[in-house]
């Protein structure tokens, strides 16, 4: 019964096949349309991921690093007081040597005023060590001078718009005044060694970054306010997460997720995951109305032979499922071409770049790419099924519901 069953869709969508190739510049334009659509989404969605990807892993080796450790409380109400939440010099063994982990590295964080000449400006400090930041930091962009050079070396390293709210370029000497951790006045006279820039313009307008060190000195303190965690992968987060937990305990320390804190990040994913969705409505459309103004057409020129079917024995079903067929090869030969399209131009696209501006929060435009992963292929194939079965549901509904007689005596 099983073999017999295959066997009548087979020759269902053979049969379907061959009406397709008897209106061939209609069925071409409608495979356009649909292999266009997908296409479109396809690049659409891989230029989208690929701007995940980057924002992400820039993100991460710049500011934040794969999880950061600190005291439980300190992002929540230890901003103000962050001296309240040291961390120790070093952190157990047991941290550096857990799963995926790379380099840990200690970062203490302070706030002042920065002062060159007459001109005064208030900044966010970050006391880094250099070697140990190398790997972290990674994205980081020396746009003039050098990094700084040894962790005990009087520099530091600021953000290209603090340094031009300053009117200061890499070599000159600038004074950090702030107020200590027990409350009195303390400054320090610096040189900057160089100024850098990241993905995030509001991070380049007000950090600046000293040896740790230095940062200890001026602030009169121990430790670090917290730990930042280089894994071997982003994908690990989670595993190494369970790790450190593991061996960390709750009481004393807290695991924050680079995902956790990229503030700026989950906006732009919210955003533009709203756009391709935006862009899946509108292809979905396109294709609906193609689709079914297609095979609308089909079934108007092909009236009196559905009657002469249905005349000789062919069931309504049979007429339904054979224009549902239709439909199905129409939506499987679009979405291949489609997804094989997009593979083709996001290669080209990727090997030559896209010249992009500046986006919302950024200060430098970026060179674009396609990175088309395996689910987005998926999704634009899905697209192409779903959509064409839809739209030929109609159609084949009202093909399958004629009358025998009045389709006989159509354009007689």
């Amino acid at each position: 019964m099983l073999p017999d069953r295959i066997a009548t869709i087979l020759r269902q969508f053979m049969l379907a096949a061959r009406n397709l190739t008897r209106q061939r510049k209609r069925s071409a334009l409608a495979l356009a349309t649909v292999g266009g659509g997908v296409a479109a989404f396809v690049l659409a969605g891989g230029f989208i991921n690929w701007i995940f990807q980057d924002l992400r892993e820039s993100t991460i080796h710049s500011q934040l690093g794969h999880i950061q450790i600190t005291r439980p409380g300190y992002f929540e109400s230890g901003l103000g007081d962050p001296y309240r939440y040291l961390l120790p010099d070093r952190l157990e063994k047991a941290v550096v040597q857990a799963k995926h982990v790379v380099t840990v590295a200690p970062r203490l964080a302070f706030s002042g005023l920065l002062s060159k000449g007459d001109e005064t400006i208030a900044f966010l400090g970050e006391g880094v060590d250099p070697l140990a930041e190398k790997g972290i930091s990674r994205s980081i962009t020396i746009i003039d001078g050098h990094d700084m050079s040894s962790p005990t070396a009087r520099e530091v390293l600021v953000g290209e718009g603090l340094a031009a709210n300053l009117g200061a370029r890499a070599g000159d000497t600038v004074v950090l005044l702030v107020t200590t951790a027990d409350g009195g006045i303390n400054a320090v006279e610096v040189k900057i060694s160089g100024i850098f820039a990241t993905v995030a313009k509001a991070y380049d307008d007000t950090v600046l970054r000293a040896p740790i060190s230095v940062a200890r000195d001026l602030m009169r303190v121990q430790g670090a306010t917290s730990w930042v965690v280089l894994l071997s992968d982003t994908k690990s987060t989670d595993s190494a997460m369970a790790s450190l937990s593991a061996v960390l305990s709750a009481s004393e320390y807290q695991l924050h997720p680079w995902y956790s804190l990229a503030d700026f990040y989950n906006k732009t994913v919210e955003l533009f995951s709203k756009q391709i969705g935006v862009v899946r409505l509108l292809i979905a459309l396109i294709v609906v109305l193609s689709i079914s103004n297609t095979l609308s057409m089909s079934v108007m020129e092909r009236t009196t032979e559905i009657g002469t079917s249905m005349a000789i024995g062919v069931r309504r079903s049979g007429i339904l499922g054979l224009f549902l067929s239709e439909g199905v090869l129409l939506g499987i030969a679009g979405g291949l071409i489609g997804v094989a399209l997009a593979l083709v131009i996001g290669t080209i696209v990727s090997a030559v770049g896209i010249p992009m501006p500046p986006p919302p929060g950024m200060a430098r435009g970026y060179i674009g790419e396609i990175a088309i992963s395996p689910a987005l292929v998926i999704d634009g194939f899905v697209l192409a099924f779903t959509t064409t079965l839809l739209a030929s549901i109609f159609p084949a509904w009202k093909a399958s519901r004629m009358n025998v007689v009045d389709a006989l005596r159509h354009q007689r």
